[in-house]
């Protein structure tokens, strides 16, 4: 993973999060034991330049996000769990490991990873994790379908 960040607005994060154009944006979740785990994508266009510049985020027409967060079923609302994970995510022409970045603000903790992509393909994406206190492993997988 690279650099935990300490100090990203939540409002932003939850922009990030469930608001913009239903092309660019597709926030979902999906439980995994106890565990919630939302996530979207969207293309880094929708990011200020400042912003992305602070994260490191490349932002570019071709180029896209993916936000993760888990919480347990019986947390409060705001409360997500720390996790390890990996990632990766691949279309028909090419193949990506994901770096994830950590972002953490009071009991927030959330996950970004930028990546390339083409226009109009579908993205497949399995991300491996493993929330703090979890006995296992679990494996998300989806695909989303992006356009410039």
């Amino acid at each position: 993973m690279r650099r935990v960040c300490q100090a990203w607005p939540l409002s932003l994060a939850f922009a990030l999060l469930i608001v913009a154009d239903g092309k660019a944006l597709a926030q979902q979740s999906e439980m995994f034991g106890p565990y919630e785990v939302h996530y979207s994508v969207l293309n880094t266009t929708f990011i200020e330049p400042d912003v992305a510049a602070s994260y490191g985020i490349v932002r570019g027409n071709r180029r896209a996000m993916l936000t993760l967060a888990a919480r347990e079923e019986s947390a409060p609302p705001g409360q997500t769990l720390p996790m390890q994970l990996k990632g990766k995510t691949w279309d028909l022409m090419q193949s990506q490991t994901l770096e994830f970045q950590t972002i953490r603000e009071g009991t927030a903790v959330y996950y970004i990873a930028d990546f390339k992509f083409i226009n109009e393909e579908w993205r497949f994406f399995e991300i491996t994790f493993r929330p703090e206190g979890a006995s296992e492993t679990f494996t998300l997988k989806f695909k989303h379908q992006l356009y410039l």
